[in-house]
């Protein structure tokens, strides 16, 4: 579900924003973007309600990279603003490189938190988004969630 409308407590809305801001201090070019999703029937039909889904659009196709645009879903344990005033628990972050024509790769914090898919970005950028990935756990509250993740 887009971040922008899960933002339904101040404690949250911090959250995203901040979330927003450990990207681009790893990806200072990218620009972000809270609301990926289109507002449609069809849309909100799939929404979920334990996710937090934001974008980040570089200014170009980014050979590093492999990709245009950065969607990063976050899974939290239960759904943000229902009768909770703290910051939901993350479980678990999955970052696709997308480009106009489809998904270049993915990257998830379970497993061996390595990205798949048919054009692989540079260690670099992997190492890069592992980071940031870490950094979403201590943010959330999530580290000890990310330690058995990346133990498994």
């Amino acid at each position: 579900m887009n971040a922008a409308d899960q933002a339904q407590s101040l404690e949250l809305a911090q959250a995203i924003a901040a979330a927003a801001s450990l990207f681009r201090v790893h990806f200072p070019d990218a620009r972000a973007n809270l609301t990926p999703w289109r507002d449609d029937a069809l849309t909100r039909a799939f929404a979920e309600q334990e996710s937090l889904d934001l974008s980040f659009h570089l200014p170009g196709w980014s050979p590093r990279s492999q990709c245009r645009s950065f969607l990063v879903q976050l899974r939290l344990d239960g759904a943000p603003g229902r009768s909770r005033a703290e910051r939901p628990r993350l479980l678990g972050v999955t970052i696709r490189g997308l480009t106009y024509e489809s998904e270049r790769w993915r990257l998830a914090t379970v497993g061996d938190w390595q990205p798949s898919g048919s054009h692989l970005p540079q260690a670099e950028v992997a190492q890069k988004l592992q980071q940031f990935s870490r950094e979403l756990f201590d943010l959330f509250g999530g580290a000890e969630q990310a330690d058995q993740n990346l133990a498994a």
